[in-house]
Parts: C-alpha cells; structure tokens; sequence
C-alpha cells in the first residue's frame, strides 16, 4: 500500500485538503473583527452573529451533501472536485470584499454549496483502496487537514495584524492555485462499470437516509459520526470568541493555540494512528480519541489561565483518531457502486451537525458572556459540548459491546 499512497490521485487528495484547511484556518483569527466591523457590534453580538453564518454554510452543505455525492457516483469525482474548488476561489473572494453582512452572508451560502466535498475526495480514496487500508489513508488525509491546521492560523494570525481583510484576499489567491493544479494533476478514480444513474428520489438528505438504513449496522456508527461531529463543531464556531472573552486573546494568539492543536493532530494521524489501529482496532481507536477529547473539552471550560490552553492542547490532538475510523467503519458498508453516496450520507450527516451546533453553541456563548447573564462563565459552549461527545462515547461503547458479542 505504501506505493498507492504516492499515486497522483492520491498526492492531489492530501494537497487538496491541506489546501483547503490552510485556507479556512487563514480566516479563524480574523472573522470575529470582520463580523464586529460589518455589523458595528461587540464581541457577544458578533457571537451570534458568527453562529448565523456557520449555519448558513451547513444547511446549505446539509441539503447538497446527497447530491454531490451521488453525482460523484454517476460523472465520476474528478468534476465534483473541480467544480468544489472553484467555488472555494468564488466564495473567499467575496468575503474578502464584503461590503455587508449580507454579501458575508450569501458567501457562506455559496461555500456550503461546493464545499460538500468531503464525500467525493473520501469516496475517491476508497476507489482505490482496500478496505483495510482506507482507515490508515483516511487517517492521512486528516494529517493533511492537521498541517493546514497548524499553518492557516498562523499565516491568519500574523496577515491579520496588517488587516483583518488580508487573511481572505489570501485564501482566495490561495485556492485559485489548488484549483489550477487540480486541473492538470486530479485523475478520475471511479471506473465507468462501477457508475450508476443519478436519482433525486437518492439525492436529496431524506432519500440518502432510507438508503442508508438499508444497509445493516451503519446507522449506529453515522449517529455516533453526527453527535461527534456536533461536539467538535464548538471549536470552529466558539474558539476565537472564547479566547477574546476570557483572555483577550489578539489574532497571533489565538492563530497560535489553533497552529498548536493542528501540530498535535497532524502527527497522531501520522506516527499514533498508524500504529494504533491494527493493534485495537476501528472501534477502539475511536473510542481512545472520543475519551481524549471529551475531557479536553472539559478542561478548556473551566482553564482561568491562558497558559493552560497550551497544556491542555497536548491531549487534544488525541481526537484526531476518531474520524478516520468511524469514516473507514462506515466505507465498509458500501459497495464500488454506492461509495460516494454513503460518503455523501457522512458528509451530510456532519453537516446536520454543523445546522445544529451553531443554533446550540453560539446562542449558548452569547448569553454567558453577556450582561444578561446571572454568571459569567466563558466556558459554557465547551462544557455543553462535552456532555454530547460523552453521549457518543456511550453509543460507541455499545457498538463495540454488541461487536464483541458477536464474535463471541
């Protein structure tokens, strides 16, 4: 498998998410001062305001996630991931020059349409992978994502010190690039005898969940996806506006704290995942990375110092093992002819989770960091979060449970 790993296709999968997390981790640090300039607010109303936009971007990546996927499955995953790309270049262009909220607005829109991505570059993986190996290369590609983590906000952190505008103008550039190197180096992955028609009675989020549920033992893992996801969307959603809240953090260190947890998730995906895996397992090696990362969660909440933040990031990148291999766990339960609509499902199912978390956990904030509030507590997204990841890690305990059961 080593060599499959250096094919084109996959280079450009594992460039193509780097890219993409350098780029959206570019605008972090600088999106709350955006946010506050265009809607004239403080930082608690600029909170909710930044939690209007998150969902923005996931109802609309909710409702189109079936449908590239299962146009992924019928033209193949090359021109769903150009036409992703492209609209990336479209989308942080406009915020960059966003005159409003509503034209900020209309840009996540448009994000949420093209960026369910997800589903074709990882059904994409598992057109060329056996079904042994895609946890490992799923686990790269959020190695991948774990780099770009680590220098988006950093790169976000030190433009946005020369304006909190420049960190966009910077994706932009950045994206054009990825996409025109995806124009000469992204290869089709999907063999034409494993295309089907495209069905909208499939495509759509109602459609790809009874189809979904026609396949026994997937639905348990994609709940345990969906509230995994759900929890770990506080970080993308409330992390800038907890730092400004308790610490008065600026861009470069909240930049910093971000690049630090990306570091850590980069190199579990790349020395402990490997390694991990075959000696527990899919299931177990999820259930160490939800254990990790609950309890960081709850550890962020209650840190009163900001030196704290860093040596709690040391355990975070723990819960880097989770997503690979609940996505590999539920690649298996597809076929060479349905890859892209169960990544499609996944993809949506995380993004019915992206609709939820921003109405949960920027509303949560805002009021906790508000006059408004009988106590202050800075912390209280990170805590409710905490109690969902531990209702996944109870649901994965039993999937796990009914698994040895089984083998029994």
């Amino acid at each position: 498998m080593a060599n499959k790993a250096l094919r084109p296709e996959i280079r450009f999968l594992l460039f193509t998410l780097l890219v993409n997390a350098i780029c959206f981790g570019i605008i972090v640090p600088v999106t709350p001062d955006l946010v506050m300039e265009l809607g004239n607010v403080g930082t608690s109303e600029a909170t909710a305001i930044g939690g209007w936009l998150a969902l923005s971007y996931a109802l609309f990546q909710f409702l189109f996630g079936p449908v590239i996927g299962n146009l992924s499955d019928r033209f193949g995953r090359r021109p769903v991931l150009l036409f992703s790309l492209a609209g990336f270049v479209v989308e942080f262009a406009a915020m960059a020059l966003a005159p409003s909220l509503a034209w900020l607005f209309f840009a996540r829109i448009l994000s949420g349409i093209s960026g369910a991505s997800n589903a074709p570059a990882q059904s994409a993986i598992a057109d060329i992978a056996a079904p042994e190996d895609r946890a490992r290369l799923f686990g790269l590609l959020s190695a991948a994502f774990g780099i770009g983590f680590v220098l988006g906000p950093a790169i976000g952190g030190i433009l946005g010190e020369f304006g909190h505008r420049v960190p966009f103008y910077a994706a932009a550039v950045l994206t054009l690039g990825n996409f025109t190197y995806g124009l000469f180096a992204c290869k089709e992955t999907l063999k034409p005898e494993n295309r089907r028609p495209f069905d909208w009675r499939r495509a759509n989020p109602v459609g790809a969940l009874k189809q979904a549920r026609k396949l026994p033992g997937i639905m348990p893992i994609a709940t345990v996806y969906f509230l995994w996801q759900l929890a770990s969307l506080v970080y993308p959603l409330i992390w800038p506006y907890f730092m400004k809240a308790r610490f008065d953090w600026s861009p470069g260190m909240i930049g910093l704290s971000l690049a630090q947890i990306g570091i850590g998730m980069a190199l579990v995906n790349l020395y402990i995942n490997p390694r991990l895996l075959p000696k527990l397992g899919e299931t177990r090696t999820a259930l160490v990375g939800l254990v990790c990362g609950t309890v960081g969660m709850f550890l962020y909440a209650a840190a009163p110092h900001g030196w704290m933040i860093f040596a709690i990031g040391l355990l975070m990148p723990l819960q880097s093992l989770v997503h690979p291999a609940l996505t590999s766990m539920m690649s298996r339960h597809a076929d060479a002819t349905n890859q892209g609509e169960v990544q499609g499902f996944a993809s949506s199912t995380m993004a019915l989770g992206s609709v939820i978390a921003p109405v949960l956990f920027n509303p949560v904030q805002a009021w906790f960091t508000s006059d408004a509030a009988p106590v202050r507590f800075d912390g209280a997204a990170l805590a409710v979060a905490g109690v969902i990841a531990i209702a996944a890690g109870v649901l994965l305990l039993a999937i796990r449970r009914r698994e040895e059961g089984v083998v029994v």
